[in-house]
C-alpha cells in the first residue's frame, strides 16, 4: 500500500504551536462577534433606530457567515488556510472601522452585517477546525476541535467585559476602533496554520468537489445533521443578540447583560473542551441529542422562574456548558463520515444551515419584540426546537461512508 508522508515541519509549526495559534485566532475573531449585542442599546438610542433595524444587521451577519463558510472552506481545502485567514482578518478590521462611522441603517447593515459576516466565515473557529482536521494527527483531532471551539468561547468571555468597558469609558465608536486594533494580531498568527489538504494517496482515488457534495447529500445522517444544526444556530444567535437587552428590559443593570454573555463564554470553555474529549470515545449523535434536550429544559426553567440576578447568572452558566459543545461532535461526525479531504466544504455546508437558523433567531427576536413588546414567543419556540433537535440527532450514524470503508 502506497502512502504519502507529510514533510517535516519546523518547531514553530509543531502540533502544540498549531493548536496555540488556532486558539488565539479563535479568541480574537469570535470575541468581537459575540459582543455585538452590547452595541444595540447605545446605537439604537443615539440614532433612534428600532431594535429590528439593529437585529437585521446581526441577522445578515449570521446569514453571510453561513453562505461564505462552504465557499471559503472549499478555497482553504484547495489553496491553503493562511490566505483565507489573512483576507478575513483584513475584512474584519475594515468592517469594524466602517461600523464605527455608521450613522445610517445601510452602513450598519453593510459593515456589521455583510462585511463582518464574510470576514468571520474566513477567519473564525470554523476555518481553524478545518486546518486542525488536516494538520493534526487523527488521534488529536477531536480534542483539537474542542480546544478550537473553547478558544472561541474564551474570546466571548474576555470580550464581553472588555467591550462593555470600552463602551462605558470611551463610547461605542472608539470601542469599535480599539477592537479593530486588537484584531490586527491575527495577521501574525495565520502563517502557523499554513497548508492545504493533500490529494488522496494511490490506494484512495481523489474526489472532486462536485463528487464530494453529491456523496454527502445522499447520506441520510448527513442530511439530518444539516437539519438539526439549524436549531443550534437559532438558539445561540437569539440569546447572543437579545439576552443583554432582555435583561435590561426586566429592570436589571446593563452590566448583568455583559456578564451573562461573559459567563456563557466562560462555561463554554468547559463545555466545548469536554465535548471534544468525550466525543472521541462516546457516541457523537447521542451526545448531540442529549445537549439539545438539556438546552430545551434550561430554556423552560428560565421562563418559569422569576427573573433575578442569580437566575440570570445560573441560566447563563448552564447555557455556557451547552453553548458550542455541539461543534466538536458535529464536526467530528463530518470528518468521521467523509474524511478530511473536503472537510472545509462539507463542514461549511452544515454550518450554512446553522446560520440560516441564526438569521431567523436574531431577526425574529427583533421583529416580534417590535410588534409585541416581548421576546416570549421566541423563548418558547426555542424550547420546542430543542426538543425537535434531540429527536432528529438520535438516529444519526457517524460510520465512514462506503468509499472510505472500501479504501480501508
Amino acid at each position: 500500500m502506497s502512502t504519502s508522508q507529510p514533510s517535516a515541519r519546523p518547531a514553530w509549526r509543531s502540533a502544540q504551536m498549531i493548536i496555540l495559534a488556532g486558539v488565539l485566532i479563535s479568541i480574537l475573531t469570535n470575541g468581537p462577534r459575540t459582543s455585538m449585542g452590547l452595541f444595540l442599546p447605545p446605537m439604537t438610542d443615539e440614532f433612534g433606530w428600532s431594535r429590528e433595524t439593529f437585529a437585521l444587521a446581526l441577522a445578515l451577519q449570521n446569514l453571510v457567515w453561513g453562505i461564505s463558510q462552504p465557499i471559503v472552506g472549499g478555497i482553504a481545502d484547495k489553496y491553503g488556510t493562511t490566505r483565507v485567514i489573512l483576507g478575513g482578518a483584513v475584512t474584519y478590521v475594515a468592517a469594524l472601522l466602517l461600523m464605527s462611522q455608521a450613522d445610517a441603517p445601510f452602513l450598519l447593515h453593510l459593515s456589521a452585517g455583510i462585511m463582518m459576516g464574510a470576514a468571520i466565515g474566513a477567519c473564525s473557529f470554523g476555518i481553524v477546525i478545518t486546518a486542525f482536521s488536516r494538520l493534526l494527527p487523527p488521534e488529536k483531532r477531536q480534542v483539537g476541535f474542542g480546544i478550537a471551539t473553547a478558544g472561541g468561547s474564551l474570546g466571548q468571555f474576555l470580550f464581553a467585559p472588555i467591550s462593555q468597558g470600552f463602551i462605558s469609558a470611551y463610547g461605542w465608536q472608539l470601542a469599535l476602533v480599539l477592537t479593530a486594533a486588537m484584531l490586527m494580531t491575527v495577521l501574525a498568527l495565520a502563517p502557523v496554520l499554513a497548508g492545504k489538504n493533500e490529494k488522496a494517496t494511490l490506494d484512495m482515488p481523489d474526489q472532486s468537489l462536485r463528487e464530494a457534495v453529491r456523496e454527502a447529500l445522499r447520506e441520510r445522517s448527513y442530511v439530518l445533521l444539516l437539519v438539526g444544526f439549524f436549531v443550534c444556530g437559532f438558539q445561540v444567535a437569539f440569546i447572543n443578540a437579545h439576552l443583554p437587552a432582555y435583561i435590561v428590559d426586566l429592570g436589571l443593570a446593563a452590566k448583568w447583560g455583559a456578564w451573562s454573555i461573559a459567563l456563557i463564554g466562560l462555561f463554554n470553555i468547559i463545555g466545548s473542551y469536554g465535548a471534544g474529549v468525550l466525543s472521541g470515545s462516546h457516541s457523537r449523535p447521542k451526545m448531540l441529542a442529549g445537549i439539545y434536550l438539556l438546552r430545551a429544559l434550561a430554556f423552560l426553567v428560565f421562563l418559569m422562574v422569576p427573573v433575578s440576578v442569580p437566575s440570570v447568572l445560573i441560566f447563563s452558566s448552564v447555557m455556557g456548558v451547552l453553548w458550542l459543545s455541539t461543534v466538536p461532535p458535529t464536526s467530528g461526525i463530518v470528518v468521521s463520515m467523509f474524511g478530511p479531504r473536503w472537510m472545509g466544504l462539507l463542514w461549511g455546508l452544515v454550518f450554512l444551515n446553522h446560520q440560516f437558523g441564526s438569521f431567523l433567531g436574531v431577526w425574529l427576536g427583533g421583529r416580534l419584540y417590535d410588534q409585541t413588546g416581548s421576546y416570549d414567543v421566541v423563548w418558547w419556540l426555542s424550547v420546542v426546537l430543542g426538543l425537535a433537535a434531540a429527536l432528529i440527532h438520535w438516529p444519526i450514524s457517524d460510520a465512514p461512508v462506503a468509499r472510505l470503508k472500501e479504501a480501508a
